[in-house]
């Protein structure tokens, strides 16, 4: 009997417990655009943005929200179970959600078109100029094999780096704070450029706001 009442007791507690995360678990939101779906064509077209914002996007955020209650990550931010999760479900549905906040929230129909203050140093220092910090860029996007991500990235002392990651991946995991990220896998152009990836990398540095990457550096 007292054998049955404490794997009664243990249930309970374990129920109770599964429920008190659920309760707790944050729910990550799809940000708004500070743009309309159709602000940056001709060079990111409302379809894509309906597609790759709407749909794409949208199913990491629903997906991770349905992963975590009950678990570790159920009260974290993105960046946390980015840097936290093993590679899996959970890790690949955050690491998608935070890499495409990073780069909807890194572009403008208005932008401004060249990094400034200590990021145009920084830039300066460690590729000789913007001119070849983009030409470097461009190179590492246009190989990522697959799907995956080209990221301008720093270190908290402000060294910057180009890396590129597969699928979800994003610099944190390295120790890294990412900047800037382009998205390359085809979902991401293949409506508007079809297989041409090397033109929908050269027309994205026309909708780069480096204003909000300025800041980003600024805040590391």
């Amino acid at each position: 009997m007292k054998k049955h009442l404490l794997f009664a007791a243990l249930a309970w507690l374990g129920a109770a417990t599964l429920t008190a995360s659920a309760q707790t678990a944050r729910k990550h939101e799809l940000p708004k655009l500070p743009y309309t779906l159709d602000a940056l064509a001709p060079k990111m077209s409302r379809e894509t943005l309906e597609y790759h914002y709407g749909k794409h996007y949208k199913a990491y955020i629903d997906n991770l929200n349905a992963l975590i209650p009950g678990t570790p990550y159920a009260g974290l931010s993105l960046e946390e179970i980015v840097v936290k999760a093993p590679d899996g479900p959970i890790f690949n549905n955050a690491g998608q959600s935070l890499n495409h906040q990073l780069f909807f929230l890194g572009m403008s129909p208005e932008p401004q078109t060249q990094p400034g203050g200590a990021l145009a140093a920084a830039i300066d220092r460690t590729f000789g100029s913007f001119e070849q910090f983009k030409a470097q860029f461009a190179k590492a996007a246009t190989g990522v094999f697959g799907s995956g991500w080209a990221w301008l990235a720093t270190d908290k002392a402000g060294n910057l780096s180009i890396k590129t990651e597969a699928n979800a991946g994003n610099p944190l995991r390295s120790s890294l704070i990412p900047l800037l990220g382009l998205d390359v896998w085809e979902h991401s152009y293949y409506l508007d450029y079809r297989n041409r990836r090397a033109e929908y990398i050269t027309n994205y540095w026309d909708l780069v706001d480096w204003k909000v990457i300025d800041e980003r550096y600024d805040r590391r």
